[in-house]
């Protein structure tokens, strides 16, 4: 049997979503028979499946160790490397500038250094994330940009700050700005595209139409070219939505792929400008906050912007 006492993270969760974290692998069906048999209690009592949980409540669990992970062997970010750049932390959030090259979140090829794990180890290392006092809530990332992007990505340290920063990027009141280099120049100095994008699972790549076909979304991105040098731009992007691979797929689909991006992009257009990937940043957030962002109102109006951005001076140099 073990008992979970319900700390600020765990509050205000339904029970059934609480038994699941705490105990990851015990199946579904079990649950609700346990529940049902009274071996799961809260405060001594029988649990409700959709009862939600408060602050200090008391969740006993009558059921085997096997479905509890087992300490430390079970937490693969102490595998990850500890190299983190952060720009900006609070008791709240942490935002990191992510290099191109790793992952936010395990994929099939990398289980362990990803972007949140460095994370979870940065706090773990620093004692403010502590799994063995946690019974459900695990930082977690707010946003995120593909491998080979680089840029801003925002943690949320607890559970109160996660939801409500999911909610203000729902609501579209957190700003995202892109820099990218892209081959030519376009044709509008500025612009907003705007289309559908429909992914390829299987492909793991995304197309673009103007009419709207089955399973596809919106995509909008408003644009403005900063620069222009030896046949590339330099050019803000600013999502309008967050469609997987939105930026490099409109640009590619009207005629200016980014540069290095050899999947939207023909690979022979950048062999010998010695880019492997997208020349892609998320270089700069506000936190525009129209409506009461709660414990997080302090943050409303502050922008946060890299200036150190990877392929900058290799554009000023003429690539």
């Amino acid at each position: 049997m073990k008992s979970f006492i319900i700390s600020q993270n765990d509050a205000n969760q339904r029970l059934d979503k609480f038994i699941s974290k705490a105990a990851p692998f015990l199946p579904q069906a079990l649950m609700y028979k346990y529940i049902r048999l009274k071996r799961i209690k809260v405060n001594g009592k029988k649990g409700e499946i959709s009862q939600r949980l408060n602050l200090n409540d008391v969740v006993d669990m009558y059921i085997n160790d096997e479905f509890f992970p087992d300490g430390n062997s079970s937490l693969p970010f102490l595998h990850a490397k500890t190299e983190l750049d952060i720009v900006y932390e609070d008791e709240n959030i942490l935002l990191t500038n992510k290099p191109a090259g790793l992952v936010v979140h395990e994929d099939e090829n990398e289980k362990y250094d990803t972007l949140i794990n460095r994370i979870l180890l940065y706090l773990y290392n620093k004692k403010e994330y502590s799994p063995e006092h946690e019974n459900s809530f695990v930082p977690a990332l707010c946003n995120r940009i593909d491998r080979n992007t680089s840029g801003i990505v925002i943690a949320a340290k607890n559970a109160d700050s996660l939801r409500i920063l999911n909610e203000k990027i729902k609501k579209r009141e957190i700003d995202k700005f892109y820099l990218c280099v892209v081959k030519g120049v376009p044709k509008n100095r500025a612009d907003t595209l705007k289309g559908y994008i429909l992914k390829d699972s299987s492909s793991n790549t995304v197309s673009v139409s103007k009419e709207k076909t089955p399973g596809a979304l919106s995509a909008v991105t408003k644009y403005r070219v900063l620069d222009t040098k030896n046949g590339y731009s330099l050019v803000e992007a600013e999502l309008l939505t967050g469609r997987t691979h939105q930026i490099r797929a409109q640009f590619a689909n009207i005629g200016h792929p980014l540069l290095g991006d050899t999947k939207y992009g023909r690979i022979k257009d950048f062999k010998n400008t010695g880019f492997s990937h997208q020349a892609l940043c998320s270089y700069k957030l506000t936190f525009a906050f129209p409506t009461d962002a709660s414990t997080l109102n302090y943050l409303k109006g502050r922008s946060f912007e890299l200036k150190n951005i990877p392929f900058l001076t290799d554009f000023y140099n003429g690539i």
